[in-house]
């Protein structure tokens, strides 16, 4: 890797611990969301890569030198790599917002650390689990029983675009304490600072070939590693379609899947909420990241008594949101990933006009103050929003929110279940109970109280229907990268003693 800012950044592949050329000598270009221009070329893997990249996780996984060391080695290996990522964080931090769009002020605050901490929550959570569990006393015959939690074999993460380093972390992170190996398709978007990861998982003493990383498209590489009968279990997030495709093909040879998919959470607005706190909440629900996040809130509730100053009080904030250079501390808010996304946002703010929702602040791209190579729109509210337009039930994946009328609980209770999605969801009251009893009646994973994008480590993470299903970061997600095992062990020395013995002979 070349490490020189001022030059267009060159990486390879990670195979067994080495950077390694794509077998065809092909390369992709990466490219700055702010200004368009490339910052790095990566090798391009193809088949023959993938190939060889399970195949040494593979190797390494059955020869033992992670899978079979103690829970206790593994973790302080973990512990090491997480200060490695702090030690390194700047140039992790360039390099997601280099090829992410993300600011610099989040990566710096949320993201360095935050894969940090990850891995010291999972690597904790790893010291107090429990692989081996006692069973009762069995019935009749002396026996003992034990359950056993293993790893699984090999490990396929296919990861998304939007927070690459830290989504890569949540599938890594409970994936190594088990002692799996692990092979990582980046986001051909965004792979840089997953490569950067890969290296720094060797430098922290990860055995070569426990943790690769091959980059290029997912319709090709991404297929060859979910097909792969090497491959244990497939990690995925991303859309609600690409998640049902990988469910068809890992079908193939049963493997084991979890999906992290699409969203479009409702934010419940009650009569009662300090609206000083929910409006700066709702902002920040769905322009985080420039709405780029699986869990925005982009379906907003709001009871008639106070929907004309909701709609108020957000305008006049979301104008003070500054839009502009990425790797300016006081950027709130940068770009959409790339041209691509950019022309979808753009029509799906086209799309909310036609069906009569009414755009009470924002709807363009952003093209003044030397911005116009970047992929900017503004922060988008629509008013007078029904619920079956396709604003409301489809993932934008930009800063669009759709903000919806009702005039009871139960009303707003059906609408925000409305949908096919159900990853997150939040309600905003004064009335903590009020809010919990609320709670209980939505269809969500992950439900917030006078809050939003509150995601701990330590709390498990993933969605109701077809927001896919599975669970990452907390306790729970150590149980997805594990294989259970019951063995039984007679303690009956007689055949005449054996309740079976009459039974055949």
């Amino acid at each position: 890797m070349t490490a020189n800012t001022q030059q267009t950044l060159d990486f390879q592949l990670y195979i067994n611990g080495e950077w390694t050329p794509a077998r065809s000598g092909e390369t992709f270009d990466v490219f700055n969301p702010a200004n368009g221009e490339q910052v790095a070329r990566v090798a391009k893997a193809g088949i023959s890569d993938v190939e060889a990249a399970v195949e040494t996780a593979r190797q390494t996984f059955d020869s033992g030198v992670w899978s079979r060391r103690t829970p206790q080695e593994r973790v302080a290996i973990l512990n090491r790599f997480a200060r490695k990522i702090v030690e390194n964080a700047q140039e992790l931090g360039y390099l997601e917002v280099i090829s992410s769009g993300a600011t610099i002020r989040r990566v710096s605050s949320t993201d360095i650390m935050g894969s940090a901490f990850v891995l010291q929550q999972t690597a904790a959570f790893a010291m107090e689990y429990s692989y081996v569990s006692h069973l009762g006393p069995g019935i009749g015959v002396p026996s003992t029983n034990q359950v056993w939690r293993e790893p699984l074999g090999v490990v396929a993460a296919i990861t998304p675009w939007n927070f690459p380093m830290i989504l890569a972390m949540w599938k890594l992170a409970p994936a190594l304490a088990m002692g799996n190996s692990i092979v990582v398709k980046p986001a051909t978007y965004t792979p840089l600072s997953t490569l950067k990861l890969a290296q720094l998982a060797t430098e922290a003493g990860i055995p070569p070939g426990v943790l690769n990383v091959v980059a290029g498209p997912g319709s090709s590489i991404g297929e060859a590693l979910v097909k792969d009968p090497r491959v244990d279990k497939v990690a995925f997030t991303g859309s609600t379609e690409v998640g049902q495709r990988i469910m068809e093909m890992a079908a193939g040879t049963v493997k084991r899947v979890t999906l992290e998919l699409g969203g479009k959470s409702p934010s419940i607005v009650l009569p009662d909420a300090d609206l000083e706190l929910t409006i700066p909440g709702l902002l920040f629900g769905f322009c985080l990241h420039s709405g780029q996040v699986c869990q925005s809130g982009t379906r907003i509730l709001v009871h008639d008594s106070i929907y004309d100053q909701v709609l108020e009080g957000m305008s006049k904030l979301a104008s003070k949101i500054k839009i502009g250079n990425t790797l300016d501390p006081s950027t709130g808010m940068g770009p959409l990933v790339s041209n691509q996304q950019l022309d979808t946002v753009l029509g799906y703010i086209q799309s909310g006009l036609d069906e009569g929702a009414r755009l009470v602040y924002g709807g363009k791209r952003v093209i003044s103050n030397g911005l116009e190579k970047g992929y900017y729109v503004e922060p988008t509210i629509f008013a007078d929003v029904r619920n079956e337009m396709k604003i409301a039930q489809e993932e934008i994946f930009g800063p669009v929110a759709s903000v919806i009328r009702y005039s009871s609980v139960e009303e707003a209770i059906e609408i925000a279940n409305d949908t096919i999605y159900g990853l997150a969801a939040g309600i905003w009251s004064r009335d903590v109970n009020a809010a919990l009893k609320i709670g209980r009646e939505l269809k969500a994973g992950t439900v917030w109280v006078n809050d939003w994008h509150a995601i701990r480590p330590d709390a498990p993470f993933g969605g109701y229907k077809q927001s896919g299903f599975g669970r990452e970061l907390g306790y729970q997600s150590l149980d997805e990268y594990s294989q259970v095992k019951h063995v039984h062990v007679s303690l009956t020395p007689e055949l005449r003693q054996r309740p079976w013995a009459g039974a055949l002979f």
